[in-house]
């Protein structure tokens, strides 16, 4: 599907396109959602007071996604492999600002370390670079600085034709916001709905100390998608004092 194409399919959003043009271009292919329904009290520290945690019958998520960025571009340049393609793992969570439904990112890791520079300078968002590797049925990390690991072993099931309430609510979300020392940086994008297929784990390996309180157990959903081809617009700077402070 072409460019214009994905533009031009939005009955599956909740909000228009921004008015402005888009600035990027970006591939998250063969992507695994691990997610964790969570306490309230707990996410609160991970989560800057400027935005509002999103919840599900009253419940808030973490999300940790585990995928492979490929095609990373500005609009009007080709993608160069060695940096635009990468392996990627992020923890998430799910907030609403400004009327609308977002992801705030705990952490970021790319599997390249230049990725990783360039990526963070650009937009600000939290990359570090960790070890990463994967095959057909296995996704490996590591990161000797936090002690983060993960290891996955699947096996990818049949399609699912009709998602649940909550399995939209988790995958289908259109912007992103996170903090810098004085600013929430706004970003908005656009993609078709996530294809979504059943997945097997065969054996998850999962440790991040600094979560440990948020990352516990067997994950409550698991899913699988072989990806979506993402528009993304600039980036929206708000100073924190605009915001109306959501929690004390």
């Amino acid at each position: 599907m072409t460019i214009r194409e994905i533009l031009n399919t939005t009955e599956h959003r909740t909000w228009k396109l921004p008015n402005e043009k888009w600035k990027f271009y970006q591939e998250w292919n063969n992507a695994i959602f691990l997610h964790w329904q969570v306490e309230l009290s707990e996410l609160k520290k991970f989560v800057p007071k400027e935005l509002e945690i999103d919840l599900f019958d009253g419940k808030p998520w973490i999300s940790v996604v585990a995928f492979t960025m490929e095609k990373i571009r500005p609009k009007n340049l080709p993608a160069f492999q060695p940096i635009s393609d990468f392996d990627e793992i992020n923890i998430r969570t799910y907030i609403k600002s400004n009327n609308k439904t977002g992801v705030y990112f705990l952490s970021i890791e790319g599997g390249k370390s230049l990725s990783c520079k360039i990526a963070k300078g650009m937009s600000e968002l939290p990359y570090r670079f960790s070890k990463i590797k994967r095959t057909e049925n296995q996704y490996e990390s590591n990161n000797s600085e936090f002690n983060d690991k993960l290891n996955i072993q699947f096996e990818i099931g049949k399609g699912i034709k009709k998602k649940t309430e909550l399995e939209k609510w988790l995958t289908e979300r259109y912007a992103l916001f996170q903090d810098t020392g004085t600013s929430i940086n706004e970003f908005e994008i656009h993609h078709l709905e996530w294809p979504i297929n059943k997945i097997d784990l065969k054996n998850l390996e999962i440790n991040y100390p600094r979560f440990d309180k948020l990352i516990k157990n067997k994950p409550d959903i698991i899913q699988y998608s072989k990806g979506v081809k993402v528009i993304a617009w600039g980036k929206n700077k708000k100073e924190k004092t605009g915001y109306n402070t959501v929690y004390n």
